[in-house]
């Protein structure tokens, strides 16, 4: 039986944010890496909710919490931090960023987006990344990295329809 993810079902999302945030400190703490007052809101946003979201989106909350312009190499800088330590996803189809549900394993990312609410579902499905590898292996090549993200509707919005 298969489990439904929690980011399909209703619950209450404050524990994602909690429990992200200490894997984050967790991990920057035994790896050595500065999990800064910026990233770590920067994270705290990407998990307000499992909607992807902008850097511009980031970039206009933290204007509005501080009271002046934030600049955009300021975000960036905080997401390629998050992103090259495993905390975040970009979804490329979206331009967007998903907190990772298992920052603590690399792994690839394997994405279900709802084309109506945007919800973007992680799956951790190690046989996916095993079929792309085998299958590119037999045209000679190499993946170096991969993602997949695969659109449709969630369970709430194909009942909603």
């Amino acid at each position: 039986m298969t489990q439904t993810p929690l980011a399909s079902r209703p619950h209450d999302h404050s524990h994602c944010v909690s429990h992200a945030l200490a894997e984050a400190e967790s991990i920057c703490a035994r790896q050595g890496l500065r999990l800064t007052t910026l990233r770590k809101r920067v994270l705290e946003l990407v998990w307000q909710s499992h909607k992807p979201l902008g850097a511009y989106d980031i970039l206009a909350v933290l204007s509005e919490e501080d009271g002046r312009r934030a600049a955009p190499p300021t975000v960036y800088r905080a997401l390629d931090f998050l992103l090259e330590n495993g905390l975040v996803h970009r979804i490329a189809s979206l331009n967007a960023f998903v907190g990772c549900n298992q920052p603590e394993l690399a792994h690839q990312g394997q994405f279900l987006i709802c084309r109506t609410c945007h919800a973007a579902i992680e799956l951790e499905q190690a046989a996916i990344s095993d079929a792309i590898i085998q299958c590119a292996q037999t045209v000679g090549f190499t993946v170096e990295s991969q993602t997949v993200e695969v659109v449709g509707l969630c369970a709430g919005c194909r009942e909603s329809a």
